[in-house]
């Protein structure tokens, strides 16, 4: 299992930047393009245990899988997500989003990502497998925060 934990200040409310993580799925599609549809399979009432079915777009190929909510807290100060999923049958991957609010205009976002093969063969790909993605998300994430604010 390979995992990733990256951490960045972004120039926003700490409500701005959770309504792309745990609002509607055109807010989604702004920080993660490649999500095609996002439709609840399951839906509880503490938030934990609730099932999305995922579709998403890499090149000319789409993927669907089921997204399930293992964590979540919804605090003023401090808001927490986790979804874990199976990608293709051969990845099962977690991600876990955690905002916490410096002062009003600025945020902590602390994004970690694991990825456990699920097949023998594929462990050879997690070996030269880096943080650019993750890198990469939390650099999306924070500019289409900040681009919002100063409109």
């Amino acid at each position: 299992m390979k995992q990733w934990t990256k951490e960045i200040e972004i120039n926003a409310p700490i409500e701005q930047v959770w309504k792309f993580l745990d609002g509607s799925v055109e807010n989604m599609q702004q920080i993660m393009p490649q999500v095609v549809e996002q439709k609840p399979i399951k839906i509880t009432e503490e938030v934990v245990g609730s099932v999305y079915r995922q579709k998403y777009r890499e090149g000319k190929r789409t993927e669907e899988y089921d997204i399930e909510t293992l964590e979540y807290s919804n605090a003023t100060n401090e808001k927490k997500l986790k979804v874990g999923f199976t990608l293709a049958k051969m990845f099962e991957i977690t991600a876990f989003y955690e905002l916490n609010k410096i002062n009003d205009n600025k945020t902590s976002f602390t994004y970690t990502v694991t990825n456990r093969p699920l097949k023998w063969f594929v462990k050879l790909f997690l070996l030269f497998a880096t943080d650019k993605v993750v890198v990469e998300f939390l650099e999306r994430v924070k500019n289409v925060a900040e681009a919002e604010i100063s409109r």
